[in-house]
């Protein structure tokens, strides 16, 4: 199926935060846009060469517009700047998507980490999990309290949400938001890659298997593999691809001129997963499951590689 891509119009700019910018995007004829479940993200072209993924953090039964949240990185790549320097009301962006590697699994508890602008995705999974009458709370962390986005939205849960500014209450106290697991509990957390490793690192001690799920906006860090060259048949024409030690398999597809989505090349965003027909994937992507991981039938062909000689796609 070809995803939805279209020339959206920005019809408010607000600020959400100190720092945070809410921008709402709409269909220049009004049309309704695609329907989106909370942990969705789309990619945005801001100007040409400039395109970046941010998390869907409005209403998903709102179809008339999407609201994103962009945090203003001093020490970023440009994306941020752009927005926050160059963006207008009025402005068209090509936006694609959504997608969501970062669904909402159903489960009558929730424990959910937030830190800085991972609030996002975040968002709409408070409302889910409110309107499904499940058990939830969140556990929120910023620099600042004037820095922490949505606050004012936050506030119709009550004690569900605990803020806690790093200037006012230290760091996260992790170990007893994540302490004793409970039953058919789900841990969701997204934020700074420390933040990610520590929430980690605790429920991997403690917690059931497939009990978290986390999203990152940074790539990991990659695990110690070899870059050996091998070979990528693309089965769907019969062709056979030199990777050498040094490319990517998106680079060598794309320098054999086969057209693939793909967008941040840094596997995090999930554009380019393509289905795997034989051989295994050296996985080096931070957005698949380790379930998704051990069954192999997909990869993301942007940052990972193969365990062996040869790997067959669909493409």
């Amino acid at each position: 199926m070809t995803p939805y891509e279209a020339e959206l119009v920005v019809g408010r700019l607000a600020p959400a935060a100190d720092g945070v910018l809410a921008v709402v995007l709409r269909h220049p004829a009004g049309a309704a846009l695609p329907a989106w479940e909370p942990g969705a993200h789309v990619d945005v072209v801001l100007a040409p060469g400039l395109e970046r993924q941010y998390s869907l953090c409005g209403d998903p039964a709102d179809r008339s517009a999407w609201r994103l949240a962009v945090l203003r990185e001093p020490d970023g790549r440009g994306g941020s700047a752009y927005v926050h320097t160059r963006l207008a009301e009025g402005a068209t962006v090509r936006v694609r998507g959504p997608r969501n590697h970062f669904a909402l699994r159903p489960a009558p508890r929730y424990r959910f980490v937030a830190g800085g602008i991972g609030i996002t995705p975040i968002l709409p999974m408070l409302a889910a999990a409110e309107a499904a009458g499940a058990d939830w709370t969140l556990l929120y962390g910023g620099r600042t309290r004037a820095g922490m986005a949505f606050r004012e939205e936050l506030e119709r849960y009550g004690d569900r949400v605990r803020l806690a500014p790093e200037d006012e209450t230290g760091p996260l106290d992790l170990d007893t938001a994540l302490a004793a697991p409970d039953a058919d509990t789900l841990v969701y957390c997204c934020g700074p890659g420390p933040l990610l490793d520590a929430v980690g690192e605790r429920c991997a001690a403690a917690w059931p298997a497939g009990a978290l799920h986390t999203e990152r906006f940074r790539p990991a860090e990659p695990a110690a593999g070899g870059n050996d060259g091998f070979e990528v048949v693309l089965a769907r024409s019969g062709r056979t691809l030199a990777v050498g030690p040094d490319v990517s398999v998106l680079d060598a597809v794309r320098a054999a001129g086969v057209e693939v989505l793909y967008s941040c090349a840094e596997g995090t965003c999930g554009t380019c997963e393509t289905d795997v027909v034989e051989g295994v994937p050296d996985h080096r992507d931070s957005v698949l499951t380790e379930e998704e991981r051990e069954a192999g039938e997909t990869m993301l062909i942007c940052v990972s590689r193969c365990r062996g000689e040869r790997l067959v796609l669909d493409l």
